[in-house]
């Protein structure tokens, strides 16, 4: 059987329910004096705050995605434009590697031709040089020749003719 039906449990020397009765009363004090309203009201406060920073937590969540969404656009956008600069920094290369190719050609050409004039000169220097040298023996030679000839006979327009002879071979 349950306590509470026990006719000894309503009897007034009984404690307990002067504790009931007690207690009934505080919960009724209470109830008059709106401590439920007052302990609704800052649970409500409480509550409010709480979704308070929840919403300035999913707000700054956004604003984080939305941060972290922009800067992989902005990574992906200077990867693009290193890829294009590296592209470009080839291109060039290229193009130089080209042009310094035709320019040491051109110079190579042109110092060839330079070289071989050179030679040319050299050669019809060393041609003139042998020329002169081979015409200044053989009027020598002719000299000697027409000399002794001459010292047997000792003729004035031979030594005319000569003299003529070694200017116009010169």
């Amino acid at each position: 059987m349950p306590h509470f039906l026990d006719p000894h449990m309503y009897d007034l020397a009984n404690p307990e329910l002067w504790v009931g009765i007690g207690l009934l009363l505080f919960f009724g004090i209470l109830l008059l004096a709106g401590v439920p309203k007052l302990v609704a009201g800052v649970l409500d406060a409480k509550a409010a705050k709480i979704q308070a920073e929840l919403d300035e937590a999913a707000r700054l969540r956004a604003e984080a995605e939305a941060l972290l969404a922009q800067i992989r656009q902005e990574k992906a956008e200077a990867e693009a434009q290193a890829a294009e600069m590296l592209a470009a920094a080839e291109a060039d290369a290229r193009r130089l590697e080209a042009e310094a190719k035709v320019k040491l050609e051109e110079d190579m050409a042109r110092r060839q031709q330079l070289a071989e004039r050179r030679i040319a000169q050299a050669e019809a220097q060393a041609t003139a040089d042998v020329r002169a040298a081979a015409t200044d023996q053989a009027v020598r030679a002719a000299e000697d020749i027409l000399a002794a000839r001459l010292a047997a006979q000792g003729d004035p327009q031979a030594d005319a003719a000569i003299a003529q002879i070694a200017a116009r071979l010169n």
